[in-house]
């Protein structure tokens, strides 16, 4: 693919786009690859969303306000990353529902190298910790990028310990919100030495519901996620779980099973997860992974609007056995095409009439469910 930068005029648009209500990455790229451009997409959203069963339609996020927001990014020294930009994190490229947009601070020339993510408990032991330092700064001496999420605990140490080399701090909230506040001398030193990208607009604080997109991220990044420590319920267990999903290699440092920030790990060990002791077994798995071109990973571009658009007369019958096919329980996408034995197309486009009228949940796998 090659690669091309926006121009502010289809920046703005994006923005627009990705910040209008109901639109997530997913619908993004998909209301992208239909009509060709974010421009056309805005103009064709609040009649897509009527046809979805919205009597209002739906409320676009105003120009005055994305330019605003643009200029907020500008005085605060924030880059704004476009999927398909050369800048942009070239692993995230291939995963689905990757940040149409990203905000970034420090060093973009990171964003080039491959990439390995740490993560692991808040609470972390202090040899949990030093383990994960150690490995940070080994992969990091040797050329490989070290990520992570930025909380306390194990994430901090890998950040640490990388300071040096390159780590690369994926934050949940926006990119000018340090938390937690402790944390807020590493923010600088990796702001001055390392880099930093957020999703999330200017300003937001962090809530639950930000951290497994944060983490989608921090996967997707990456050739391979490694837990130092983690609780069976950990939100680092998403996170390899998110890898998995995305085609990375998981990694585990094995622990006593007599402390529960150990039986995390261990689990993904008993569940197939490589056994790590060091940054070496790490190297060794991801091999020539790790000289290959990064390029290899990248999806096709946005070419330009889908040749045919169905009609209304195909999508109304289409409505109705898509909609009986939908309910509470999340479903695969290829199966409502198996079973309605409907175009791609047309499933999609119903779908996403459905969700842009508030009805219709998308879930991880390419599953949907009705609201």
């Amino acid at each position: 693919m090659s690669q091309r930068v926006l121009n502010p005029s289809e920046k703005l648009d994006w923005l627009r786009l990705i910040r209008t209500e109901r639109v997530g990455p997913v619908t993004f790229y998909q209301l992208l690859s239909r009509f060709g451009s974010a421009a056309a997409a805005l103009e064709a959203l609040p009649e897509l969303a009527v046809r979805g069963g919205q009597a209002k339609g739906i409320s676009i996020y105003p120009r005055a306000s994305a330019e605003r927001e643009l200029a907020g990014f500008h005085k605060a020294g924030v880059e704004l990353l476009a999927w398909g930009e050369p800048d942009y994190p070239q692993a995230l490229t291939a995963v689905e529902d990757a940040p149409p947009l990203l905000t970034m601070i420090g060093d973009k020339r990171l964003l080039t190298r491959h990439a390995v993510a740490l993560v692991g408990a808040r609470n972390a032991s202090a040899n949990g910790r030093r383990l994960a330092r150690e490995i940070a700064a080994e992969l990091g001496q040797r050329g490989v990028l070290v990520v992570s999420g930025f909380a306390r605990g194990i994430d901090a140490a890998a950040h640490d310990g990388s300071l040096d080399t390159g780590t690369l701090a994926v934050l949940a909230g926006g990119i000018d919100v340090v938390y937690p506040e402790e944390n807020r001398s590493l923010y600088d030193a990796i702001v001055k030495r390392g880099a930093l990208v957020a999703e999330m607009p200017l300003g937001t604080e962090p809530q639950a519901r930000h951290f497994p997109r944060r983490n989608r991220i921090i996967s997707g990044i990456s050739l391979g996620v490694v837990v130092v420590e983690a609780a069976l319920r950990s939100g680092s267990l998403i996170t390899a779980r998110f890898a998995l999903d995305q085609g990375r290699e998981v990694f585990a440092v094995p622990g006593s099973p007599l402390d529960p920030r150990c039986r995390g790990g261990n689990d993904l060990i008993r569940r197939g997860a490589i056994l790590t002791e060091g940054a070496e077994d790490i190297l060794r798995e991801l091999g020539d992974r790790l000289s290959g071109s990064l390029m290899d990973s990248r999806k096709d571009g946005f070419k330009g609007p889908t040749p045919t658009i169905p009609g209304d007369k195909e999508l109304q019958p289409a409505r109705v056995m898509i909609e009986e096919r939908l309910s509470p329980t999340p479903v695969p996408v290829d199966e409502l095409i198996r079973q309605c034995q409907l175009s791609p197309a047309i499933v999609v486009t119903v779908l996403l009439e459905l969700e842009l009228a508030g009805r219709l949940e998308r879930h991880p796998g390419n599953q949907v469910s009705l609201l």
